[in-house]
C-alpha cells in the first residue's frame, strides 16, 4: 500500500514543525510519500497563510528535501489554493483547492476560525441563519476546482466545521443539502478528486472525517474520486484517523482510493482494516 498524505501544513503557514521535521515524522509513521500543501497567500486573512515573499523559499525547501530523502520516501511540492488567492503560476506537483471564507456585505467571512467568530458572523451577516450562510459556501464551493485548476477538492464541506452534533444547524435539512449536492455535483462534472479529511478530528473539532457520509455516497453514485489525507498541522497526525477513514469510505462503497506516484495520480485498493 502507498501510505501518503498530501494534505500536510508546516511553520511556512500554520503549521507547527518545520517541513524537515514533517518528512522525519511520516517516515516513522511508515510512510512511503509524502506531499507537501503549504496554504496559498490569501489578503483578506492572511495570518494563517504563507505570506507572497515566502512562497519561492517555500518551494526551494521541498525540493531540497526531495533530493535529500530521494531512496527514503517520495516527496511531493503541492499548494493548498483558496478560492480567493492569486494564481501561483505552474510549477506544482498538485493542487488542493478550498473555500475557507465566504464573501459577503463587502467583508470577508472565516468559516474555519473559530466557533464564536464563526457564530458572530451568521448573527451580524445572515441574521443568524446558519443555512444562508451555508448555502453561500456552497456557492463558492462549486466553483473551486474550475477557479484553481485542483486536482484535490479539499475538505468540502469545512462549513460543518464546528457544527458537530448538528448543534448549530440541521445538516438533514432541505435547504442544506440541496445546495451541498448542487455543489457537490458541479464539481464531479470536473473530474477532480475529492479528500477524506480527518484534520478536525486530530484537532478535536469533529469525531468523523470531511465529507459527511451521504456526500460521499453521492461521489460514489456518480462515479467520482477520492483520496484520503489527514490536513495535518503537527508530525504526529500525519497518519491520523486513516482506520477510520478508510472505514468511511467502504461503508459508502467504495473499493478503491487515489494516490499520487511520479507518473500521476493512480488507483489503489482499500485496505480491509
Amino acid at each position: 500500500m502507498n501510505c501518503q498524505s498530501l494534505h500536510v501544513h508546516t511553520t511556512f503557514c500554520d503549521g507547527k514543525n518545520t517541513p524537515e521535521e514533517m518528512v522525519q515524522g511520516a517516515l516513522a509513521a511508515g510512510c512511503t510519500s509524502l506531499g507537501f500543501s503549504g496554504h496559498s497567500p490569501l489578503s483578506s486573512d492572511g495570518s494563517w497563510t504563507m505570506q507572497e515573499a515566502e512562497v519561492p523559499r517555500y518551494r526551494e525547501e521541498i525540493l531540497r528535501l526531495r533530493r535529500q530523502y530521494a531512496g527514503q520516501i517520495e516527496i511531493f511540492l503541492g499548494l493548498e489554493q483558496d478560492l480567493f488567492s492569486p494564481d501561483p503560476g505552474p510549477g506544482w506537483d498538485y493542487r488542493i483547492g478550498s473555500v475557507h471564507c465566504v464573501e459577503k456585505d463587502g467583508v470577508y467571512l472565516s468559516v474555519d476560525d473559530c466557533l464564536e467568530r464563526f457564530c458572530r458572523d451568521a448573527a451580524r451577516h445572515y441574521g443568524g441563519d446558519f443555512l444562508a450562510y451555508a448555502a453561500d459556501y456552497y456557492r463558492l464551493e462549486a466553483q473551486v476546482a474550475k477557479r484553481t485548476g485542483c486536482e484535490i477538492v479539499g475538505h468540502f464541506d469545512l462549513v460543518t466545521k464546528f457544527n458537530e452534533g448538528d448543534r448549530l444547524f440541521d445538516t438533514g435539512d432541505r435547504r442544506y443539502r440541496a445546495a451541498a449536492l448542487e455543489a457537490l455535483d458541479a464539481l464531479l462534472e470536473t473530474g477532480a478528486i475529492f479528500e477524506i479529511n480527518t484534520g478536525a478530528m486530530s484537532r478535536g473539532y469533529r469525531t468523523i472525517p470531511y465529507p459527511a457520509p451521504f456526500l460521499l455516497r453521492r461521489i460514489r453514485e456518480r462515479g467520482g474520486r477520492i483520496t484520503i489525507t489527514s490536513d495535518s498541522h503537527s508530525r504526529d497526525t500525519i497518519l491520523y484517523g486513516y482506520a477510520d477513514a478508510f472505514a468511511l469510505a467502504r461503508s459508502c462503497g467504495f473499493g478503491e482510493y487515489w494516490v499520487l506516484t511520479a507518473g500521476g495520480f493512480r488507483a489503489e485498493a482499500i485496505p480491509d482494516n
